[in-house]
């Protein structure tokens, strides 16, 4: 048994507090008498543990991208993003050629069944693309681009070991609504995103299933007055869940205030987006074949089209709330236990709180990230 003792801890259903929390691989007590003969864990004055951060759509970091398509690239990135108090995240893929999808949905599946200790958890993968809409597709290679198939996806699904959760696909395509339809069976989540959807569009995908946006205003139709498009209906629809990349580059400050505005506090999801140059020196970095430019926050294209980013959890949340004005728990709300409901996965992660996993960030007042937990082992410290 280990303990945090008398540590500030945000404490499911009761907020900051002073508290002690007694953990194995699960959290056991929360009291503020310490269990006799457990460990403590020694945290400065000003730490703050909080539920280890969740990131539903990351693509690659510290040099690796979930597109190279081997164990050693997602083992990079599981070991790159616990520094920044990620505990759980999903291998996001992008548009390429269906070999090269399946290759990195395998990979993915062999690091899974070799159930690694260290790092963050992998719990399965975002398949953002190929169902996506041309005129929309942003970062992503316009030859592999497809029309939504039920049967493409299944063979995807096979090789990731039934391991996909989120599917980013664009509703107003052929073959859509069949395969938002054929999701929902299978308990994945289907993502609006890469698309130029109306407002109908939408509204027959939610009617089927759909229930998130992917990166809400980026490459997707904007809100006009005639047709409110993804980002109106994203704001309008309180049953869609709603990714942000809270970097200031991707989403301006007033329009992250406007979508935070309009939306309910359990329906928004903090996610990084990041591209394999997280948490490497500025740059040329691949992705999916395509060179992109990183200097200091910014990862672009040569044509200037916004490539992923480089965003830190701990940062996102820090700029939520010191740019955005988003109170501390709400923020990271976004960032843990709302990914974590989107996932199905709220009953063991996104929460302090007896018998979930002891998954655990520990920040101080500057959002620095000292120490990442996960099921009760340490696998990141300052």
């Amino acid at each position: 048994m280990k303990c945090f003792k008398n540590a500030t801890v945000y404490v499911d259903g009761e907020g900051l507090k002073k508290t002690t929390v007694c953990f194995d691989e699960k959290i056991e007590k929360i009291s503020r008498c310490a269990e006799k003969g457990a460990e403590v864990i020694e945290l400065p004055e000003n730490a703050i543990v909080l539920p280890g951060f969740v990131d539903q759509h990351i693509h690659g970091a510290g040099g690796s991208d979930g597109m190279d398509g081997t164990v050693a690239d997602v083992a990079t990135i599981a070991n790159t993003v616990a520094q920044e108090g990620t505990t759980t995240f999903l291998v996001t893929t992008m548009t390429q050629s269906p070999e090269n999808i399946k290759k990195a949905l395998a990979a993915v599946k062999e690091y899974r069944e070799s159930n690694p200790e260290n790092g963050a958890y992998v719990a399965g993968v975002h398949l953002e693309g190929p169902f996506i809409e041309a005129k929309y597709k942003g970062a992503q290679p316009l030859e592999y681009v497809a029309k939504p198939d039920v049967n493409v996806f299944d063979e995807y699904y096979a090789a990731s070991g039934n391991s996909i959760r989120i599917v980013t696909l664009a509703p107003e395509t052929d073959g859509a609504a069949e395969l938002v339809a054929h999701l929902k069976e299978l308990g994945v989540v289907a993502s609006i995103g890469h698309t130029g959807a109306k407002f109908a569009d939408i509204e027959k995908a939610v009617s089927v299933g759909a229930s998130n946006v992917t990166h809400t205003y980026n490459a997707q139709s904007a809100l006009h007055h005639r047709e409110i498009g993804v980002v109106g209906t994203a704001m309008l629809m309180d049953e869609l869940n709603c990714e942000l990349i809270a970097d200031t580059i991707h989403v301006s400050v007033p329009a992250m205030r406007l979508l935070i505005k309009n939306k309910p506090a359990d329906k928004l999801s903090l996610i990084t987006d990041a591209m394999r140059a997280k948490g490497m020196p500025d740059g040329q970095y691949d992705l999916g074949g395509q060179m992109v430019n990183v200097t200091g926050n910014e990862a672009r294209l040569a044509d200037g089209t916004l490539a992923g980013s480089v965003l830190r959890m701990n940062r996102a949340v820090q700029n939520a709330v010191e740019k955005v004005g988003v109170p501390f728990t709400q923020a990271v709300d976004y960032a843990t236990i709302n990914p974590a409901r989107m996932l199905k996965l709220d009953d063991k992660i996104g929460s302090i709180k007896v018998g979930k996993s002891a998954d655990f960030t520990i920040i101080n007042e500057q959002y620095d990230v000292l120490m990442t937990v996960r099921a009760g082992k340490v696998i990141y410290q300052a």
